[in-house]
Order: C-alpha cells, then sequence, then structure tokens
C-alpha cells in the first residue's frame, strides 16, 4: 500500500487552540495560520491540553510565517 494511501486511512483532523477536535483537517477557514491536523487516534490518546499545546505552538509559528511546524514531543506521528 502506498503511503498516501495509508495516510488517507488515518483519518486525519482539524485541533483547535483550545483542545477539542474541530472536524476533518483542510476544512479551517483561515489559510494564512491553519488549524493542526493530527490522526484520529493520535489525537484521541492526547489530554485536551496536550491537543492545545501542539495547535497553539503551530498558530504562532504561522502567525510568524512559517508554514512548516513540528509537532510537541508527545503529538508526534509516528510512522512505520
Amino acid at each position: 500500500m502506498s503511503q498516501l494511501a495509508q495516510w488517507r486511512k488515518q483519518n486525519w483532523v482539524r485541533i483547535g487552540t483550545d483542545g477539542s477536535i474541530k472536524g476533518p483537517c483542510g476544512t479551517s477557514k483561515d489559510k494564512k495560520t491553519p488549524d493542526r491536523c493530527l490522526p484520529i487516534s493520535k489525537a484521541l490518546s492526547l489530554t485536551k491540553a496536550e491537543r492545545a499545546s501542539t495547535a497553539r505552538k503551530k498558530k504562532a509559528a504561522g502567525a510568524r510565517g512559517q508554514t512548516v511546524v513540528s509537532n510537541t514531543p508527545k503529538a508526534k506521528v509516528k510512522t512505520k
């Protein structure tokens, strides 16, 4: 199976700065500083505070003009 097919099977969701799951990834209205996206399994394994932390990190870096922002250590997505 290709990596794209594996990625699609993971069901990625958007994470808001308050730590809540906002919906499917790619549906953010804010194109300048988009929300953090994580696979649903990873998002549910984190506490609300951990999800909020990684989302705030993404928003803050996006406001500075960065487009690629790494996750916090607990939110890192491992690949096989």
